[in-house]
């Protein structure tokens, strides 16, 4: 029998490492390895032992055969990866940077094997009278425990094994001795964990508007045809999208394929399953970070033994190994979490776009505000663009007051509420009626400084302001850091140290001094810590049990709270001050979403943005929910600069412990990409940079970035090869250097 090889790559996470070694299959492996295992190989000159995956198998040798090492074992608790997601893999590694090793734990959801969930109980084998008998001659010779489990056998046929060691107090030596016996049976069963606790009744179908219906004839005409398209649904807000991606996933799975439903949010995850769960039933589940190891896995299980047919969850779900995909929705599409922003740092939606085309399935995008780079692709006939532009309920989209906040100071307002808002809430509390109220901050404080000096309290180890929370402690958002608040500024000595105040906890406390007996729930990065604290917040203010919901932007995006009729934006425009080149666009989505909250019901609705810029174009086009005028007037500010989508971005991060090292090495990679050009390797690319990030120091370690600009995504993959090969000829000391393709977040 001739001999087998397997292509491994190495589990660690180092550029010079970043290919597959070749290794002998031992005779007593062959016909079991398969690609996409998981396996011990011995590594190095020492031969140390390292887990790997298998990414090809053959008989071909591609070095002296006496140099090759045998691969010891397929490592058994270690979850497979599929072919399908080897090549999900090589593409996010190709056109992503990273190592391919990142890139194989990225596609993998559930990273190791966990032990089954088993379900046991005891059946009795002897009839009630003989249990009785047994019963007496084992309390003459005390024995106490066969006795009380004797005594409950006889009661009842069947007992949970849990009870039995539990509440009588029986070991599992006694119950063993029973079974020895004959007396009695321990059945076990094997479960799958199931994250899934959702109650409620079966949901009928609802009857789909004209749009909604020639969007659905349109797609199923597309697939019946065996055309896998992408498609973009642009719907305003309350226009019933989730409808349409219901009445999808539902065509597809009749036809005996899976569906994948991406959500940006794991908030979103509780509203979204109950509607599924109604439509689905247990064929539904979950899968995000909230779930324990054992949950994960599980859910991959059910996933590829066709269990479930309906994949719910953010951005890792995306790669749940389903048998045969036939559909991936993206709800949201253009939200910012869908873009990684660890190594590789991979957009969900083209990777997305990838999955579909490798498994034969079709992608729907979706969104009231849809990303620039979408709907300029559907603009030039690379997406099938459907818009919905009435809302369901037939009712017309919320009225829309814009409060600028500097006439608001000049009327003798200091509240943190205009006096419209301040009018409105009043109006439905009254009513009995729901709001919410979003900022776009987190914490009791944006900043602490002294109001004599000026001196802003800052982190030690990041170039960053540190902000106040209860307890007058102040509190890094990177890294952690934490002091208390001085009593005297550290710089002039002066007492009038105070907080910008403008946190969520701030707004509730106002709110209850302007209205005593409001009641509120608060949801932001502080209150939903815990497991199931999205789920319990969300259902409780569906219950009723709020007048008001404060929070950030996760209250903002896709809840449906029919009895909210007032939505109040306080400072819009925080998000228009960043130093970025998306400022504008997710300015103008966020206060689309959240205008879009009011009214969803057949109650007319409301909302209120709070400014200090009302003549700003992306204030006005929210205000009067026009996407195709902001598109307009963002899309020519792209031209004319040369930023995506019209063309591309990748930025080169270099962090280091090292100012002086990473600006060199910073340096040094950028003068890379100029003499590149120069050769005539790369044609056209404009080199900025580089420079301090806006950030330029997080946990002591210091940050430089540049960027490289080019019409063709394909020429910035080339630059990123052409780097990631003279830092492997070139390798730095102690900095690491992250590449971003068309990055959300300039650092």
């Amino acid at each position: 029998m001739s001999e087998r090889y397997a292509d491994i790559i190495i589990d660690i996470s180092h550029e010079k490492l970043d290919r597959a070694f070749q290794y002998r299959v031992p005779e007593r492996l062959r016909g079991r390895l398969e690609v996409g295992m998981c396996v011990a190989v011995p590594f190095g000159n020492g031969n140390t032992r390292r887990l790997g995956y298998c990414v090809g198998l053959g008989e071909e040798c591609r070095f002296d055969p006496s140099r090759i090492k045998d691969v010891l074992e397929i490592e058994e608790k270690a979850v497979d990866a599929q072919d399908r997601m080897i090549a999900l893999a090589a593409f996010i590694r190709r056109n992503y940077g990273g190592t391919m090793i990142q890139a194989l734990k990225t596609v993998l959801p559930a990273k190791r094997a966990v032990k089954p969930l088993a379900r046991r109980w005891v059946e009795r084998l002897l009839g009630r009278e003989e249990l009785i008998s047994l019963k007496g001659a084992c309390e003459r010779r005390r024995q106490g425990a066969k006795a009380r489990l004797l005594e409950a056998l006889s009661r009842q046929e069947e007992i949970p094994y849990q009870w039995i060691t539990g509440k009588l107090g029986v070991s599992s030596a006694t119950v063993k001795s029973l079974e020895r016996e004959g007396v009695l049976r321990v059945v076990s069963v094997s479960e799958y964990r199931n994250p899934v606790r959702v109650s409620g009744q079966e949901g009928g179908l609802l009857s789909l508007s004209e749009g909604q219906r020639y969007i659905v004839e349109e797609f199923l005409r597309d697939y019946e045809a065996g055309q896998r398209g992408v498609y973009l649904i642009h719907g305003v807000t309350g226009s019933g999208k989730t409808e349409v991606y219901m009445r999808l996933i539902e065509e597809v799975v009749a036809r005996g394929r899976q569906a994948i439903m991406l959500i940006p949010e794991i908030a979103l995850t509780y509203q979204t399953l109950l509607r599924f769960y109604r439509r689905f039933g247990d064929r539904v589940s979950v899968m995000n970070s909230t779930l324990s190891p054992g949950e994960k896995y599980d859910q991959c299980e059910r996933a590829k033994h066709g269990e479930i047919d309906v994949i719910i969850g953010p951005r890792s779900a995306l790669f749940t190994p389903f048998p045969d995909l036939g559909l991936i929705v993206m709800d949201e599409e253009h939200e910012g979490s869908y873009k990684s922003e660890s190594t590789p740092k991979y957009h969900a939606r083209e990777v997305a776009r990838e999955a579909a085309r490798q498994s034969g399935a079709s992608l729907v995008l979706g969104s009231a505000t849809p990303s620039l780079e979408a709907y300029y692709r559907a603009k030039r006939g690379e997406y099938r663009l459907f818009t919905l532009d009435e809302r369901l309920t037939g009712g017309t989209l919320p009225k829309v007051h814009i409060a600028d906040l500097r006439a608001e100071l000049k009327a003798g307002n200091r509240s943190i509420f205009s006096r419209r808002l301040q009018e409105l809430l009043g109006d439905r509390l009254l009513k009995g009626q729901q709001s919410m109220l979003f900022l776009n901050r987190r914490g009791y404080a944006g900043f602490v400084s002294c109001r004599a000096c000026g001196h802003v309290m800052k982190c030690p180890h990041c170039d960053v302001s540190l902000s106040e929370h209860q307890g007058g402690r102040l509190i890094c958002h990177y890294c952690g850091y934490q002091k208390p608040k001085p009593e005297t500024c550290p710089d002039c000595g002066s007492k009038y140290i105070m907080g910008f105040k403008a946190g969520t906890q701030q707004i509730e406390e106002k709110l209850k001094e302007l209205f005593p007996g409001v009641r509120c729930l608060r949801m932001d990065g502080d209150t939903t810590k815990k497991k199931d604290s999205y789920e319990r917040i969300l259902a409780a203010f569906g219950g009723g049990e709020a007048d008001v919901l404060i929070g950030t932007q996760m209250i903002v995006k896709g809840h449906d709270f029919p009895n909210v009729t007032l939505v109040g934006v306080l400072a819009a425009d925080l998000s228009l001050g960043a130093h970025d080149f998306r400022c504008g666009e997710r300015t103008f989505q966020l206060l689309t979403q959240a205008v879009g909250r009011a009214g969803r019901g057949e109650l007319f609705g409301e909302a209120v943005i709070q400014t200090y810029q009302p003549e700003h174009y992306a204030v006005i086009y929210a205000a009067a929910q026009d996407y195709g005028g902001f598109y307009g007037e963002e899309l020519l500010y792209r031209e004319m600069s040369g930023y995506p989508p019209v063309s591309h971005m990748l930025a080169v991060q270099v962090y280091g412990k090292s100012e002086d090292c990473a600006k060199q090495l910073a340096k040094r990679l950028s003068d890379m990409v100029k003499s590149i050009e120069g050769d005539g390797g790369s044609r056209g690319v404009q080199v900025i940079g580089p420079a301090p990030a806006s950030i330029g120091r997080i946990n002591d370690v210091f940050r430089f970035v540049f960027y490289v600009k080019h019409g063709k995504y394909a020429e910035l993959v080339q630059v990123k090869d052409a780097l990631e090969e003279g830092l492997r000829l070139m390798p730095p000391g102690g900095e690491s250097v992250q590449f971003d393709f068309d990055p959300m977040n300039t650092i």
